[in-house]
């Protein structure tokens, strides 16, 4: 096979959002398009909503009037599967039920011809086992694209078990050359960006769980810390509870009810009570006209103290924090003091502030202590998390809190939790990535460019491995297994190998 001519007919089963963005794309990209669905009208109703949509990209100064006009007359919608007889490519984008696509699949293969690619669009469904129905499941791949699919370029092309290599070959050169960016995946649960960005969501539904946070400071952290384009509350409120839910318990029982992938109860309770997000009206936040604002929790203006001590080298990306302190004229000692640890700042009162580690603040044998949170870029950051321990004095809090404020930094004082907020999140989301690439799922440039354009992550979980370096990212996870002990934050062999093999 190779790359699927514009003067080919590409087929579009099921007409829902998905289907009608895939159509669209297939058409801007000048092939004749035929839509079918199983529900009478559907597809007419599904021609003239892209017709409109095309329109409107006209008016936008998008697409010139003429190709809109020859894109209408390539799009057919078809009354019955015999109509998809000539196709080239069929997509399929129908109910996310092994089943049905099984049961399309198989007829489908009664209607087209030998040399007719078929693809899936689904986003949590093993394509291996669509394909198990068929008579010749070489010509089956997965082609998942991500919603809105005439503006967002991420295309993930999967491999089933059975998936002939022309065939994965077609299907990508195929998105590439309808203006998408493909990325190569095997057969997993998730594939690579529903597989990679579980943590995300998970590290925060468990930490506020735990209470160390609500969602609206969670939400501010990872922003304003991290730099993600939304928080985990607010994104899961777009995406809908009960879609987010139901590809997080799709990919834990895929990986056997793997305690890395285990499910929100918090999560299934808000489902439950049909509190489902923007489209309910109330999610995580409350979506009503005249609903107050959740604010994050952001601490009270304190002074900043005149000096502080730093003790050896700050950890991994924090090391940039002692510049920042000089730059805002706060006088800059050595800290002498025997430790066993990285580098810590000591503040004036005695408290030691440092980078979290895995550990919790609280019981440090050193004396009152303080973790503030990872940024994967301390000087861009706005907004960081602080955890004092129960030894820690309000006057150690005020002096850590007016240290970063002074930096120019919001401050948001959260519960003493293990690894905090951006540190578990970034540590997991990297241990998956190094997982995923061990076990042949993708590159490792599919996999940031994957998390960069299919999430809109600030960047590739590679890039933040060698950011925070992954002797970090294993030690942090190693302390918070040993904290939690169920499992859920035990690294990968594939981390633990990368380490000796770089060493």
């Amino acid at each position: 096979m190779t790359v699927i001519a514009p003067s080919s007919t590409v087929a579009v089963v099921g007409t829902g959002t998905m289907g009608q963005g895939i159509a669209q794309v297939a058409l801007v990209a000048g092939h004749r398009v035929t839509l079918y669905d199983a529900a009478p009208g559907r597809a007419e109703q599904a021609a003239t909503a892209i017709a409109a949509r095309l329109g409107r990209l006209v008016d936008k100064g998008r697409l010139a009037a003429a190709d809109r006009d020859a894109a209408r007359a390539r799009l057919t919608p078809a009354t019955g599967l015999a109509d998809l007889a000539g196709a080239a490519l069929v997509i399929e984008a129908i109910v996310e039920e092994l089943t049905a696509k099984q049961e399309l699949f198989h007829a489908l293969e009664d209607v087209v011809g030998e040399d007719c690619l078929l693809a899936t669009n689904t986003s949590s469904l093993s394509v291996t086992a669509v394909a198990g129905a068929l008579r010749h499941p070489g010509r089956f791949v997965g082609l998942h694209f991500f919603n809105p699919a005439p503006l967002l370029p991420l295309v993930e092309v999967v491999s089933g078990f059975a998936t002939d290599p022309a065939a994965a070959t077609t299907a990508y050169e195929t998105a590439a050359a309808w203006g998408k960016t493909p990325v190569r995946s095997a057969d997993t649960p998730g594939f690579i960006v529903n597989r990679i960005a579980r943590p995300f969501y998970a590290e925060a539904l468990r930490l506020y769980e735990e209470r160390a946070a609500d969602p609206a400071t969670i939400d501010a952290v990872l922003r304003e810390s991290a730099g993600f384009r939304m928080g985990p509350f607010e994104l899961t409120d777009l995406i809908g509870q009960d879609v987010n839910e139901a590809v997080t318990r799709s990919v834990w029982e895929g990986f056997f009810r793997d305690p890395k992938f285990t499910p929100s109860l918090a999560q299934r309770h808000l489902v439950a009570a049909g509190l489902l997000g923007r489209k309910s009206g109330r999610g995580w936040y409350d979506y009503a006209e005249g609903a107050a604002e959740q604010l994050p929790h952001t601490a009270e203006r304190c002074p900043a103290p005149e000096s502080v001590a730093v003790h050896a080298k700050l950890a991994g990306p924090s090391a940039v924090l002692r510049e920042l302190i000089d730059e805002a004229g706060i006088k800059v000692t050595r800290d002498r003091t025997p430790a066993e640890h990285e580098g810590f700042i000591r503040l004036p009162g005695g408290a030691r502030l440092a980078l979290t580690d895995g550990y919790p603040a609280t019981g440090d044998t050193s004396g009152p202590a303080i973790r503030f949170d990872l940024a994967l870029d301390y000087r861009a950051a706005t907004r960081i998390a602080l955890a004092p321990g129960a030894e820690a004095s309000p006057g150690d809090v005020r002096e850590a809190v007016g240290l970063f404020q002074a930096l120019g930094k919001e401050v948001s004082v959260i519960d003493d939790v293990p690894g905090m907020i951006v540190a578990r999140t970034v540590a997991m989301i990297v241990d998956f990535a190094v997982d995923a690439e061990a076990r042949g799922i993708a590159s490792r440039a599919d996999i940031d460019t994957a998390m960069r354009l299919g999430v809109n992550y600030p960047g590739g979980p590679f890039e933040w491995a060698e950011n925070v370096g992954r002797y970090w990212v294993w030690d942090l996870l190693d302390t918070m297994h040993h904290q939690y002990a169920n499992g859920r934050y035990g690294p990968s062999w594939a981390l633990r190998r990368s380490l000796k093999l770089n060493h």
